[in-house]
């Protein structure tokens, strides 16, 4: 049986508005059961916390839980994957943070591409990191502190939560940029780092403000510089990294991620929520607590914040020949 060419196509454009109806339907129905938001590092983090802080403004606000799942390993890689192969509805989200701006480069062997099967939703926060030094170190200054690596290459170790890090790359960036022959030394997370920071076993940290400004304020250690392109408010005294070594930006970020397919609609609900949670003041100074600078946005703009440290941090990696543990 044939069908006249314009039954045909009337025939198509039907389905295809029903398809859009039910969809634009499903989505406005959304969300009519408890949602999560999985993060892949361990509770009680500045990751978690954030991701809390964001469940919690989503749950009051869409009348469903958001619950936090923790799936702490591979540097994220398990929990990103879970996300990755979830149902496209919105009720899976992923905790975004900088290392999975870090993974493509440092893993050969994922079974998904983060950048293509994991969808934007919004950048929260942009997060800094500090140059921390023992006190025992004789520079006071940055540039004291680059004339003193200078003049003992080889001879200065610094700290990280471990190969492949934010914390590993951002110093590895600072060497690359100031030509100085700084030696790492791995550890298993950021606060054993900072640990033996405090000890007098290392010299130099560039640590996430959350794991260190109890103890800069305490006189344990001290702050040489931040890594972000303008000064802290909560250390508005410590200059940037940047003042001295041009050009040189190094920070992090936070911010929610659904699978790939997820409808458009959902995707600009939850942005509009959690822009909104982002302006609410009891958010900001949380964030503000953790060292963070909240930021807020389209998926658009968060997209781009991803492809760009992404490209960055890959040729990090590639200079320092850093491998995956």
């Amino acid at each position: 049986m044939k069908f006249p060419r314009r039954s045909f196509l009337q025939m198509a454009m039907g389905a295809s508005a029903l398809s859009l109806a039910s969809r634009i339907s499903w989505a406005q129905a959304y969300p009519s059961r408890p949602a999560r938001i999985v993060v892949g590092f361990a509770a009680g983090g500045a990751t978690d916390i954030q991701a809390r802080l964001m469940g919690q403004w989503l749950s009051e606000r869409l009348g469903q839980q958001f619950i936090v799942e923790n799936r702490a390993g591979a540097s994220g890689n398990i929990a990103t994957e879970a996300v990755v192969k979830a149902p496209p509805d919105g009720y899976t989200l992923l905790q975004i943070v900088t290392p999975h701006a870090i993974n493509a480069a440092l893993f050969t062997n994922l079974n998904f591409d983060f950048m293509r099967d994991i969808t934007p939703v919004i950048c929260s926060a942009r997060l800094p990191y500090v140059v921390v030094v023992h006190p025992s170190v004789s520079a006071k200054t940055m540039p004291e502190f680059i004339a003193y690596a200078k003049s003992n290459p080889g001879k200065i170790n610094y700290g990280s939560a471990g190969q492949g890090t934010p914390q590993n790359i951002t110093c590895e960036l600072f060497k690359m940029m100031t030509g100085l022959n700084l030696v790492h030394v791995p550890y298993k997370g950021g606060a054993t780092a900072v640990a033996d920071l405090i000890a007098g076993h290392i010299q130099v940290v560039f640590a996430p403000v959350s794991e260190s400004i109890q103890q800069i304020q305490a006189g344990k250690l001290r702050a040489l510089a931040v890594t972000t392109a303008s000064r802290l408010s909560i250390l508005p005294d410590v200059p940037t990294v940047g003042e001295f070594v041009p050009g040189y930006e190094a920070s992090g970020f936070a911010g929610i991620g659904a699978p790939k397919n997820t409808p458009t609609e959902i995707i600009n609900l939850l942005n509009k929520e959690l822009n909104m949670g982002l302006a609410d003041s009891n958010i900001q100074a949380n964030i503000t607590k953790l060292g963070g600078t909240v930021l807020g946005g389209t998926p658009a703009e968060f997209g781009t914040i991803l492809s760009e440290a992404t490209e960055k941090w890959t040729k990090v990696i590639k200079f320092a020949g850093i491998k995956a543990e």
